[in-house]
């Protein structure tokens, strides 16, 4: 039986219908082998239920943080203002204005407090997991190494569609 690797990120989210359409962290985490935790909070119902999971963060393991909501996005900020671990926004695209709305609550933040963004959609999910493996691997240099050969399959991928394209173009 294989251990379970130690959880070194967490993920929040505003609503568990968000599950399903930020699940693509998860993937890109479990895809390197990072330990993960999952919760469901609000920063507009919950703050004080934020505000004490984010103070408690780092004394708990976590090295990073992916926060995820949707509307007004305020979860990533909330929890920025109570941790000095990196905290990453993730946009949730929401049916009134298709994740606008998230997007700017998520990245118009404040000085002195950062928040990585990362995209609506497709892309940012996956994108916000792999943000959080290539900060970890800057004190894990197995990790980095993991993370240096995804980084070379992709170019190896790419080029071979490059040179299957060239030949279907008869060059």
């Amino acid at each position: 039986m294989s251990e379970k690797p130690a959880v070194q990120v967490g993920i929040v989210m505003g609503s568990d219908s968000d599950w399903p359409k930020i699940n693509g962290v998860a993937k890109a985490l479990e895809e390197f082998g990072i330990g993960y935790e999952a919760h469901v909070m609000s920063a507009h119902r919950t703050p004080h239920i934020v505000g004490e999971w984010a103070t408690t963060a780092a004394s708990r393991g976590l090295k990073v943080v992916i926060a995820a909501a949707g509307g007004a996005a305020h979860l990533a900020g909330v929890v920025a203002a109570h941790t000095t671990l990196p905290v990453i926004g993730l946009p949730v695209p929401t049916a009134e204005l298709g994740g606008l709305d998230s997007l700017l609550s998520t990245v118009q933040m404040p000085g002195d407090v950062p928040v990585a963004s990362m995209a609506v959609g497709m892309g940012g999910p996956r994108n916000a997991g792999l943000f959080a493996v290539q900060i970890l691997s800057l004190s894990d240099p197995d990790l980095a190494a993991k993370f240096a050969e995804f980084k070379t399959k992709l170019v190896d991928k790419i080029t071979a569609k490059d040179a299957k394209f060239q030949e279907s173009l008869g060059k």
